[in-house]
């Protein structure tokens, strides 16, 4: 039963009928799924059209499971992957928008995991689908920290004033240790719940404070840069995983990918340097197009570049080869060849 503070507090009709199709294919946080699920209890019209939404993503499943059945979480792949890494309805900023919807798509895509030995799989670097989780976990730490949230994991062993690569390493292998002598499932969690809290955190929902600069993993940048970034790493492994398991995950939304490439451009800028040999940078794709001229402003352009947002993101992410990303020049090639060379030197991914 909702009591009176409960139902005082709670959303107005039209807000929790914006969240229903979120919940039909799973993509909603903890705290949203509890309001739905109350309002469901209370509101025969809601009710009606859930149970609609949800069977509607069962049939473009195909086959599945019954509703009931313990643990289940409706559809397996194709269209309800991907309409469950669309943004969920998350009361957030923009800026802490795309971590949600990367966060929703790597739960939808973990939650599928129903074989002990996908967890196996080999990822990336010497990582299991176990350990790439457990890396998140490690990655999101310093901006979950900073924002004053309680860490999920002991404390970290690593002392000294080390360069921040090196400090990055040692942590995440350290928090890779720890997470395999647990269960994967108490590994998800773990990371759900410290994601569930940067999410909540009051610099996911208020732009003036996301737009304080710290310094995370040897950038200084605003809160809000900060949190995509996160985006892009979760991002960046879902992708990851998926390929290991040879399922396809979406790219962000068009809107969230966007905001990835100008953070992206932002970085690359000022790692190009001002001596570096002007570049006029065009990234084109579904969203749009925008060119920047990178390097020496003074100078004309030496070359132009043309790349995809999707392959220029995942060149930043050093999951492109500068010498194999699908690309567009002319000009210069030796200065079109140092962009795509530094942008890739970017990753720590």
């Amino acid at each position: 039963m909702t009591n009176d503070r409960e139902r005082a507090h709670e959303p107005p009709h039209d807000t929790v009928c914006e969240l229903l199709g979120a919940w039909a294919v799973g993509g909603l946080m903890a705290g949203d799924e509890a309001v739905v699920a109350r309002h469901l209890e209370e509101c025969a019209d809601c009710a009606a059209e859930a149970a609609r939404l949800r069977a509607t993503v069962r049939h473009l499943d195909g086959p599945a499971l019954p509703a009931a059945a313990p643990g289940h979480n409706p559809g397996t792949h194709g269209l309800a992957l991907a309409l469950r890494t669309r943004a969920p309805a998350l009361r957030t900023a923009p800026h802490a928008a795309p971590y949600a919807a990367a966060v929703a798509g790597l739960q939808a895509l973990l939650g599928e995991l129903d074989e002990r030995g996908a967890w196996e799989t080999p990822v990336v670097h010497d990582w299991n689908v176990h350990d790439t989780v457990a890396h998140l976990i490690a990655a999101d730490e310093p901006l979950a920290l900073r924002l004053g949230l309680h860490p999920r994991v002991p404390v970290s062993r690593v002392r000294g004033r080390l360069p921040w690569r090196t400090a990055w390493q040692a942590r995440t292998d350290e928090v890779i240790r720890h997470e395999r002598g647990r269960a994967p499932e108490e590994t998800v969690s773990t990371w759900r719940c410290q994601a569930a809290g940067l999410l909540s955190a009051q610099a996911a929902h208020d732009p003036e404070l996301a737009a304080r600069a710290q310094l995370l993993m040897g950038v200084r940048l605003p809160v809000a840069d900060h949190f995509l970034v996160r985006a892009f790493e979760a991002w960046v492994h879902a992708d990851d995983i998926g390929r290991a398991l040879r399922r396809a995950v979406p790219p962000p939304p068009a809107p969230h990918l966007w905001q990835l490439v100008r953070l992206a451009v932002r970085v690359l800028g000022p790692a190009l340097g001002p001596e570096a040999p002007p570049v006029a940078l065009t990234v084109a794709g579904e969203g749009g197009e925008t060119e920047w001229v990178l390097g020496g402003a003074d100078d004309p352009v030496r070359a132009q570049l043309v790349l995809d947002p999707v392959d220029f993101c995942l060149l930043v992410g050093g999951r492109r080869a500068p010498d194999e990303v699908p690309r567009g020049t002319a000009g210069d090639e030796a200065a079109a060849r140092r962009v795509l060379t530094r942008a890739a030197s970017l990753a720590w991914l």
